[in-house]
C-alpha cells in the first residue's frame, strides 16, 4: 500500500537526480576547475549515492537514522572536497555539490519533521560556513543566503510532510471508525431481528403468567433495555483519543438506573472519561448494595464552566454523620478510593449530600481540558 510518505520521498529523489545534473555541469563549464579528475571522482561518488539514496529511500523498512546519518556523512564529505577540486576559491562560486547538498537536508526533514530538518540544514550549513572560510579562500563575506534557503527548506518541507502523516493517520482512524460504525449497524440489525424480540416476548408473556414468570419477564425487561442501548452507542474513542463521556454513562441505563445526559457529546480525554465512568459505576453499585438491586437511582450529567459534573442519586436510606468516615478508618474503601481517589486522580472533587432518610447525592466534577 502507497504511504502518503511516499510523494515526498520521490520528490526528494527528483531533486538529488536535477542536482546532480547541475553539478555535473558546473564541472563541464568550469573546465574541470583546477583538478578535473578528482572533480570528476567527486560527481561519480554522488552519482552512486544518488542511486543508493533513491533505492533506500523508497523502502519503508530501510528509512532510519543509520541511514540518515549516512546520507549526512556523504553529503558533508562531498561538499568538503570542495578545496580538492576547484582549489582557491572565487568569490560567488558553488562548491563542487551546488545544490545537491540540500538533498540531506529534505531527507532528514520528511523523515523527522521540522526540528530534524533543522538540523539538518545546521549541519550542511555549518560546513559550506567553514569551507567558505578555509585559508587561502578568498572569501570577505558568507554565504548567507544560502545557509537560510538551507534552514527554510528543512523547516518547511519537515513541517509539510509531518502534517501530511498527521492527516493520514487520521484518515486511517476515520476509516476505521465508519467501519466499525457499520458493522455496529448490521450487528443492531440482527440482534434486533432476533435477541432483542425474544426478550421483549419474554417480559411481555411474563408479565401476563405473574408469579415467578413476571420476575424471569422484568429482568429480560432490563436486559432488552441495557441491549438497545449498547447497540444504539456510536465508537467512544475519536481520532483524537478522547472519548464521549455520554456513550460510557449511558451503558449505565436500565429498567431501574435513568440515565440523563447532554445531546450533545462531553468529550474528555480517554483515560479520564473512562476512570469517571467507573466512579459512576462504583457509586451505582453502593446504591444496589444498600438501597437494594431493585432500587431506582438517576445519573445526571452535564458540561458547563470547563467542567463536566455527573451526580448520582437515590431515594435510599441516606448516608448516617460520619458513616463514611467510619468505613473508611474499618478499610472499606468504597467511597474513598472507588469515588473520591479516582476522581482527586484526575484533578476533580466529590461533593456527597445525603442526610438520613432522604437519600443520597453523589456529585463528581473533573475539568473538561
Amino acid at each position: 500500500m502507497t504511504g502518503i510518505e511516499d510523494p515526498f520521498w520521490r520528490a526528494v529523489a527528483v531533486f538529488r537526480v536535477a542536482s546532480l545534473a547541475y553539478a555535473a555541469v558546473l564541472l563541464i563549464r568550469a573546465g574541470g576547475y583546477a583538478h578535473p579528475v578528482t572533480g570528476w571522482l567527486v560527481i561519480g561518488v554522488m552519482a552512486l549515492w544518488t542511486v543508493a539514496t533513491i533505492f533506500a529511500y523508497s523502502v519503508g523498512e530501510l528509512r532510519g537514522r543509520p541511514l540518515l546519518a549516512a546520507d549526512m556523512l556523504v553529503t558533508v564529505g562531498c561538499l568538503l572536497a570542495t578545496p580538492a577540486v576547484q582549489g582557491a576559491y572565487q568569490q560567488g562560486s558553488l562548491p563542487i555539490t551546488g545544490t545537491w547538498m540540500g538533498g540531506a537536508v529534505l531527507a532528514w526533514g520528511v523523515y523527522g519533521g521540522r526540528r530534524l530538518g533543522a538540523v539538518a540544514a545546521l549541519i550542511v550549513s555549518l560546513a559550506d560556513l567553514w569551507l567558505h572560510g578555509v585559508p587561502g579562500g578568498g572569501f570577505e563575506t558568507l554565504p548567507i543566503n544560502g545557509t537560510v534557503l538551507l534552514f527554510l527548506a528543512g523547516v518547511v518541507v519537515g513541517h509539510v510532510a509531518r502534517l501530511a502523516k498527521k492527516a493520514e493517520e487520521r484518515m486511517q482512524q476515520a476509516i476505521e471508525l465508519e467501519a466499525a460504525g457499520r458493522e455496529r449497524e448490521r450487528l443492531a440489525r440482527d440482534i434486533h431481528d432476533s435477541v432483542l424480540q425474544v426478550l421483549a416476548l419474554v417480559q411481555r408473556r411474563g408479565q401476563e403468567i405473574g408469579g415467578e414468570a413476571a420476575e424471569l419477564g422484568r429482568l429480560a425487561g432490563e436486559q432488552e433495555a441495557a441491549l438497545r442501548e449498547l447497540v444504539r452507542l456510536r465508537p467512544e474513542a475519536s481520532a483524537l483519543g478522547t472519548a464521549d463521556l455520554c456513550v460510557l454513562l449511558h451503558r449505565y441505563g436500565s429498567a431501574t438506573v435513568t440515565v440523563s445526559a447532554p445531546a450533545t457529546p462531553l468529550t474528555l480525554p480517554a483515560a479520564t472519561a473512562a476512570e469517571m465512568a467507573a466512579a459512576v459505576g462504583a457509586a451505582l453499585d453502593n446504591v444496589a448494595r444498600h438501597c437494594g438491586a431493585r432500587a431506582p437511582a438517576w445519573v445526571f450529567a452535564e458540561g458547563d464552566g470547563g467542567l463536566v459534573t455527573v451526580t448520582v442519586r437515590d431515594e435510599g436510606p441516606g448516608i448516617a454523620p460520619g458513616r463514611l468516615e467510619e468505613a473508611a478508618a474499618a478499610g472499606r474503601l468504597g467511597v474513598a478510593q472507588s469515588i473520591r481517589g479516582r476522581i482527586a486522580d484526575l484533578g476533580g472533587t466529590v461533593t456527597v449530600i445525603s442526610d438520613p432518610g432522604r437519600g443520597t447525592e453523589i456529585e463528581m466534577s473533573v475539568p473538561a481540558g
